[in-house]
């Protein structure tokens, strides 16, 4: 007896191509399949659908429209760009994304601002030059307040893809990575962002909360050079923060 062969598609795989499609006018369930398959093999898979980019849909059904530009065949860039959220099992309205906080310039004196390279929700989870998303908190001693989230989507247009990243969180001064490289390590440092990789990643609050001891009990070299004030200064003031309280 032959033994049964695994369909081609996974079943969750399935559900986001069609999902996917619905996403992009004028862009058949058929039309999608084929374009993946001669893009990523026959048999796809949730992993491998980690793998389509918006320049894949674009040039794919381009090519095969005729035209020069996806977006002249009535899709448009912010269909595929959803669509290809919805394949990677990530959109911007995923519930668990943490909400963002109201801040304004000069409400936590003393703080710095952290960007968090995510994939998912609230988690430090991504590579520098592949995350979904940074998130962007602002840190003192005493709060830690998310103040922005940042899409990278937009990177796939960009000649320079990790040149573009910092720029996008070009404000921060700390940037958290599950893993950065080398070049790409360069360019952060060049926008004056300190990298920090924690390969295990984790919660951001569970990140954020170790940094917030060091800026009062320990902080580094580089750590001073931002906040701009010496060891002494920085913990004589907030001890004499404590004792107001």
């Amino acid at each position: 007896m032959e033994e049964a062969r695994k369909p081609p598609v996974t079943r969750e795989a399935a559900l986001r191509i069609a999902l996917a499609s619905r996403a992009m006018p004028n862009a058949s369930l058929p039309a999608l399949i084929q374009l993946l398959q001669r893009q990523l093999g026959e048999d796809i898979d949730e992993e491998k659908l980690r793998q389509t980019t918006v320049t894949m849909l674009k040039t794919g059904f381009a090519s095969a429209d005729g035209e020069e530009d996806g977006e002249d065949i009535g899709i448009g860039l912010e269909s595929m760009k959803l669509a290809v959220r919805i394949m990677w099992g990530e959109t911007q309205g995923d519930d668990s994304l943490p909400k963002i906080e109201s801040y304004e310039e000069g409400e936590m004196p003393g703080s710095v601002r952290i960007a968090i390279a995510s994939d998912k929700g609230d988690l430090l989870s991504g590579h520098f030059g592949s995350c979904l998303r940074f998130l962007v908190y602002q840190v003192s001693p005493t709060e830690i307040r998310l103040v922005d989230i940042r899409d990278t989507m937009d990177a796939e247009f960009s000649e320079d893809k990790n040149l573009w990243r910092a720029k996008l969180i070009g404000d921060c001064h700390v940037c958290y990575v599950v893993s950065i490289g080398g070049p790409a390590a360069a360019k952060v440092i060049r926008a004056d962002i300190y990298p920090i990789k924690i390969p295990d990643g984790g919660p951001a609050l569970d990140i954020l909360q170790p940094f917030q001891v060091a800026m009062v009990e320990s902080p580094p070299p580089w750590l001073l050079k931002i906040l701009g004030v010496s060891a002494e200064k920085r913990l004589k003031n907030y001890s004499a923060a404590e004792i107001d309280e």
